[in-house]
């Protein structure tokens, strides 16, 4: 049991970082499915990673350069797997067919639709942490919206089925983790969040909940469900509507 939960909290890393920890041992689905649950605490360290180099560099550079090279080690340290799946699940949104769709989501070059879907992301993901440089706990306001975003797939994992028939990466969530695992982990991304916050950590919770209920109907209605690039659209989406509701109740 000690091994298979470090093996768990391994390949929860792994899936969600580009940290190499799955070279020191093989690494499976099963792994990710039961790692889910720890998914909110990966993203509590990468929020205080993202957190601290803002808060680090906004005594020697502009609010809005800290904030910025604060989102590119983000990048940097998640190899930006979830700005990818929102670039291509937005380029998806615009295709005739469900078929075509899904189609489109594989394919590695970005079109119109998921290039703006990038831009504006990035930029409202870096005015929120900007702003979020002139309250009074910076740090602990990124860390409880990066771990309610990571519970985010979590939530979609749980309410809907697997999209794509021949499977793909996001089946070790969709289509592996049990409902007690998912449970758990979104419970401690909450629990994270209010830990951190207080009550306000309820208002961040709220506002990953609404993109997680946004991104959850569109990938229903557009794509009979989800996929590992909806799934990282949500973990995006919800990090960023955390961070506004974080900026907005400072």
């Amino acid at each position: 049991m000690p091994g298979g939960s470090l093996r768990a909290a391994g390949a929860a890393v792994a899936f969600l970082t580009r940290v190499p920890v799955g070279r020191l041992t093989a690494l499976g689905p099963d792994d990710v499915a039961r790692g889910s649950v720890l998914f909110p605490v990966v993203g509590a360290g990468i929020g205080a990673l993202v957190g601290g180099v803002a808060v680090g560099l906004n005594s020697r550079l502009t609010v809005l350069l800290a904030a910025a090279l604060a989102v590119g080690a983000e990048a940097l340290v998640t190899g930006a797997i979830h700005l990818d799946a929102l670039a291509d699940t937005a380029d998806g949104l615009g295709a005739p067919t469900r078929e075509r769709a899904l189609e489109i989501m594989c394919e590695p070059a970005i079109g119109s639709f998921g290039a703006t879907a990038l831009g504006l992301d990035l930029l409202v993901k870096t005015a929120a942490l900007a702003a979020l440089l002139d309250g009074p706990d910076p740090v602990l306001a990124a860390l409880a919206a990066f771990a309610l975003g990571r519970a985010a797939p979590l939530a979609l994992s749980w309410a809907l089925p697997y999209a794509r028939a021949g499977g793909g990466l996001g089946t070790s969530l969709a289509g592996q983790a049990r409902a007690p695992w998912l449970a758990a982990g979104l419970l401690l991304g909450i629990g994270i969040a209010v830990a951190a916050l207080g009550i306000r950590g309820l208002w961040l919770a709220a506002g990953a909940v609404g993109a997680v209920l946004v991104v959850g109907l569109v990938a229903r209605q557009r794509f009979g469900g989800v996929t590992g690039d909806v799934l990282g659209a949500a973990v995006e989406l919800a990090t960023t509507l955390a961070l506004v509701t974080a900026a907005a109740t400072r």
